[in-house]
This record gives structure tokens, C-alpha cells and sequence, in this order.
């Protein structure tokens, strides 16, 4: 395929917490973006939803503006790529385009009563053969059964069902793609990992029509193009994965032995494992890191190992707009400086449950060791520890699932900008954190598949290569008392399992 030496690459990367759009050029760097931030429902505890309507209306915004800032045309564009929020699903009506629900979240824990029925039935072994999945209420699968409970009065046959990527997709498309990658469907806990197809039996055995599920295409293909009322021309969607597979690409792990952790709502820690499903006996997921088409028209299909941890940065904007012990997250670094140490204070973030490697539904987070001279810096310290500690437990999951143990982790996300953070994460690993200048790396990730996938590039490596590292952590003098910590830290994790029967 003949690559081009002008135009740019539009990347969408719609998250938890916000929307976003980048504008990146021929060289690979960003000229243009936009930001809005996304509100968070949260009906009853436990349970948090978004408003389709706003991620939508949010994603227009942010595309036009990142454009405008650009200064550059919308013909200019050669082609859009799509990161997304993976396990967060929704209903919708095709005639109307209107949603029939708020779209549950990644997060939600509404349908942690069906994943233990389905455990109790014994099912835990063969969803997990068929899926690379857990039982876990994290999934799609048993959210869009909530919604079709919900909605018994609905006309099935004008139902649409889909996750974030799905939902824009279609609408950038103007209503004519109904459509998912594999690296997103895989998350729904319904395709099957090895045909990488919907699998009949789940279908069968979570109630959910076939009918209203998206076609599942490769990650790095043409998706359709968007519709011209949205910025006058006709521009193709030319590659689509889950952020975390997004960030995974943008590091350049594609190959076996490479890893990268993404500190953001959540921390996720991503090993690719090749053409070959990797299973884990220490509870990671096997999953799909990305696919395309080869020459001759056959799947080429790479896996991946995941660790998947339910809160991180979330915790850390639960210390401002919950509890309001900071006013912003960058404070956390200097607070947590000013003391010698966490004062005796361990905390487990375990809002939405534990995932990897415990699968905890049940679990809640908890502050303990508290005494009369702990001040607010020593919960401070102790949420960002939390954090490091989380990490530390998947890097050793993953080390005895591998046959190679992992040397150095790359790792990028909002929350990589903080030093104490990234410094304690080195030393209670004992291996190297390596920083980028650019902690961006998921919309980098898809701006590179989107346009390795158009023919803008005719391949990454060098622009990979050429990205600058910001700053290497090495364990230090603090890796003894950190080690320590760790084991009292995992007693408090156990205090906290199995709290809501």
C-alpha cells in the first residue's frame, strides 16, 4: 500500500472519565486536541452509568474543536481512528437513535448477583474455556441481560446493542454501521476467543438475540466512513480497539514478552502473547490485543495476557470531589513527600470490588491503621502506596503465568505524572519503570493503527522508536520498607473480601 506524505490522523479516545481528540500529523506528533470531561451517574452504590447522548454529543464536540486548534481542514483528514471505554455497554432504539438506557459502566457492580448465580451453577470453567474470562459482573454480558430485563415492553426487532464503540460508530456512520472490533468484543464475555466469533451457547445462555449484536470486524480495517453532516466530507474510520489494546499498540509491545501498564480510572497491565492464548492460573484474562486481514484474506489474530485492577486514578479523584481531602490531583505528590512514610496507614481501593488477581465482587475499599497522629498526607501516601501495591500483585500473576519474567515496565497514563508514585512503583517491583515524555499513549496508540491501516504510514516501528523517554525509576534506598509494607498491605486486602454476602 502507498503511503502518504501529507494530511493528518484524527484519534477519538473516549473514556471513563472523558472524551478526547488528537490531531496527529505525518511525523507522528500532535497538532490539535480537545478535552471534555464526562459525568458520572451513580444511581445507588455500586452502580455508575453515562449518557450516551452526552458521550456522542461530546465526541462531535471534541472532534470539531481538536480540528479547529489543529488549524486544519476536515478534508486534510485521511482517516479516524477509535479508542474507547471497553466492557461499557448500551441499548438503543435504530429507528429513533435514541438509547434505551443509560449506558452501564465497566465499573458497575449491579449484576455481581447473576455472576454468582452462574458460579454456583458451576459455569466458572467453561465461560472462562470459551471466553478467556472470568465470571465477573466487569463484563458486558451480564449488563445487557440486566437491560433486557429491564426493557420487557420493547420491540426486539428495532433493538440495537452495542459497546462505546459500537453506540459512535454508529453514529459517526449516520446509522449504517452496526459494528465492533475483536479486542472490544472479546471484553463482552460472549464471542468466543477462538473462532473470535459471537458464541452460540453464551448467546444461548445469557438470552441475548443474536440479531442486535454488532458485526465483529479486525481492528485495523475500514469500518465505514463518517456521514457528511458531521464535517462536510466523507472521511474513513480505518481502525477501532479497546483502549487498553490501544495503549498496548502505541508502546510497540507486539510481540511476546512485552508489557505496559496504564495507570488511569483503572490499572491495566497488558502482556502480549503472540498468535497463541496464553491461559493463566493465577486469574489474568486471556484475551485479544488486536487483529487485521492478512494478504491472502485469512484472521491474523494477536493475544494478550491482562491484569485488569478496578480503581486506581479513581481513587486519587475520590480523595477531591468525595471525600475532599485535596482540591487537585497534583497535590497528591508533595503531600505524600512530606511525610517519612504512610504512618502506619494501609488503604484498599476497592470501590467497584477487586478484579485481577482476586475477582472479588463483593469486596469494598477501606482505610485501616488509623490512629490519633495520622494526618491527611499519610492517607494520601497511603492511596497512592495502594495503588503501586495493586500493580505489584498482577506483575507477579503475570510473571508466574510467562516464561520470561518481566524486566522493566513501561507505563503511561495520567497518574504516571506523579514521581512518588512512579518512584514507589519501582521499588516495590524491584525492576525499572521506564516514562515517556509522551504519557499519552492510547491515543497515540490508535492514531499510529489508524493510520498504519489507511496507508498514511507503511508501518510504526520508527515512529515508535523515535518517541523520547522522560525519566527512568530504578528501585531504591526505599525497596526494603516498601517489601515490607506489601505484605502488611495484602493482610488488609484479605479484611476486605467477601464484605457484602
Amino acid at each position: 500500500m502507498q503511503t502518504l506524505s501529507s494530511g493528518y490522523i484524527l484519534a477519538l479516545d473516549l473514556g471513563t472519565t472523558g472524551n478526547r481528540a488528537f490531531v496527529f500529523n505525518f511525523e507522528g506528533k500532535i497538532v490539535g486536541q480537545a478535552y471534555k470531561e464526562l459525568t458520572q451517574y451513580y444511581p445507588q452504590p455500586g452502580w455508575l452509568e453515562h449518557d450516551p447522548q452526552e458521550i456522542w454529543l461530546d465526541t462531535c464536540w471534541v472532534m470539531q474543536t481538536a480540528i479547529g486548534n489543529a488549524q486544519v481542514r476536515p478534508d486534510e483528514i485521511v482517516a479516524i481512528g477509535l479508542t474507547v471505554q471497553r466492557e461499557t455497554c448500551l441499548l438503543w432504539d435504530k429507528t429513533t437513535g435514541k438509547p434505551l438506557y443509560n449506558a452501564i459502566v465497566w465499573q458497575d457492580r449491579r449484576t455481581a448477583p447473576l455472576c454468582n448465580q452462574l458460579q454456583e451453577l458451576g459455569l466458572a470453567s467453561e465461560i472462562e474455556e470459551r471466553t478467556g474470562l472470568v465470571i465477573d459482573a466487569y463484563f458486558s454480558a451480564t449488563k445487557l441481560r440486566w437491560l433486557l430485563d429491564l426493557l420487557t415492553d420493547i420491540d426486539f426487532k428495532n433493538v440495537l446493542a452495542g459497546t462505546i464503540d459500537t453506540w459512535v460508530l454508529w453514529n459517526l456512520t449516520g446509522g449504517k454501521v452496526h459494528a465492533t472490533d475483536h479486542s472490544n468484543a472479546s471484553r463482552t464475555m460472549l464471542m468466543n476467543l477462538k473462532t473470535c466469533e459471537w458464541d452460540e451457547t453464551l448467546l444461548d445462555l445469557f438470552k441475548i438475540p443474536a440479531h442486535i449484536l454488532p458485526t465483529i470486524k479486525p481492528s485495523l480495517g475500514t469500518f465505514g466512513v463518517t456521514d457528511t453532516n458531521l464535517l462536510g466530507i466523507e472521511i474513513p474510520i480505518t481502525a477501532i480497539l479497546g483502549d487498553q489494546q490501544a495503549a498496548l499498540f502505541g508502546h510497540g509491545c507486539s510481540r511476546p514478552g512485552l508489557m505496559k501498564c496504564t495507570y488511569g480510572t483503572g490499572s491495566f497491565l497488558v502482556a502480549h502473547t503472540g498468535s497463541e492464548i496464553v491461559r493463566s492460573q493465577h486469574q489474568l484474562l486471556s484475551t485479544i490485543a488486536w487483529t487485521k486481514t492478512n494478504q491472502n484474506g485469512t484472521l491474523n489474530v494477536g493475544y494478550a495476557l491482562e491484569g485488569s485492577i478496578f480503581t486506581s486514578g479513581a481513587c486519587v479523584q475520590w480523595l477531591r470531589d468525595g471525600i475532599k481531602l485535596i482540591e487537585q490531583s497534583s497535590e497528591t505528590e508533595p503531600m505524600a513527600n512530606q511525610v517519612a512514610d504512610n504512618g502506619g496507614v494501609y488503604f484498599v481501593p476497592a470501590f467497584s470490588g477487586l478484579g485481577a488477581p482476586h475477582w472479588d465482587m463483593s469486596a469494598r475499599g477501606a482505610f485501616f491503621g488509623i490512629t490519633g497522629v495520622v494526618q491527611r498526607e499519610h492517607l494520601v501516601r497511603a492511596v497512592l502506596e495502594a495503588i503501586a501495591y495493586q500493580v505489584k500483585e498482577v506483575v507477579q500473576a503475570i510473571d508466574a503465568s510467562c516464561n520470561t519474567l518481566i524486566q522493566k515496565l513501561a507505563v503511561d497514563g495520567g497518574a504516571c505524572e506523579n514521581n512518588f508514585l512512579m518512584q514507589f512503583q519501582a521499588d516495590v517491583l524491584g525492576i525499572k519503570v521506564e516514562r515517556l515524555i509522551m504519557h499519552e499513549i492510547t491515543v497515540q496508540g490508535i492514531a499510529f493503527a489508524s493510520g498504519l491501516s489507511a496507508g498514511f504510514w507503511d508501518n510504526t516501528r520508527a515512529l515508535v522508536h523515535q518517541r523520547q523517554i522522560d525519566r527512568v525509576f530504578e528501585p531504591g534506598v526505599g525497596r526494603n520498607s516498601a517489601l515490607a509494607n506489601f505484605t502488611i498491605w495484602k493482610n488488609a486486602v484479605e479484611r476486605v473480601k467477601h464484605w457484602v454476602e
